[in-house]
């Protein structure tokens, strides 16, 4: 192996970087480093799940992130931040149902983690839970949403979602 070719135990790097560079807002850096760390090691739930989340949460690639999605819950059952993470893409599918599921998975195991009810409340107004929907979304507000997801889920108690509502 050529001096300076990275190897399979370097993925924690490149995965570290990664979220520094997206955390500085220089997303195709650390799309890039992501995937190089898959590469050196595609196992890993972690860089699966971070990749996979990113991507649909950009609306972009789903359902190859769905795919990855699900090797990472095949390799972290117990982790509900993957679990979270597969139930975010089915309902950026518009499989509701399923995606309600996975996320009632997810809170079980996480459940104070402000994102995940603020997800899990869109999951059941899309399937007409109305009222447990509000439920989840005011558990988001009460477990620390803040900044703009603050503001999301203030206006969601206040008019709901529509079936064009994806965000």
């Amino acid at each position: 192996e050529a001096a300076g070719s990275p190897e399979k135990k370097n993925w924690p790097l490149y995965y570290a970087r990664a979220i520094s560079e997206q955390q500085s807002n220089n997303w195709n850096a650390a799309e890039a480093d992501l995937k190089e760390a898959l590469t050196l090691s595609p196992d890993e739930p972690q860089v699966l799940n971070y990749l996979g989340y990113s991507w649909v949460d950009q609306h972009r690639h789903i359902p190859e992130a769905l795919a990855m999605l699900e090797k990472a819950r095949a390799l972290a059952p117990q982790d509900g931040y993957v679990i979270d993470s597969v139930g975010w893409a089915y309902f950026r599918l518009g499989r509701y149902k399923d995606a309600a599921r996975a996320l009632e998975d997810a809170i079980l195991l996480v459940p104070g983690d402000p994102t995940i009810n603020d997800h899990l409340g869109d999951a059941y107004w899309m399937i007409g839970k109305k009222l447990e929907a509000r439920f989840q979304w005011n558990h988001a507000l009460a477990f620390g949403a803040a900044g703009d997801e603050k503001a999301k889920i203030e206006k969601k108690l206040q008019v709901g979602l529509n079936r064009d509502d994806r965000s």
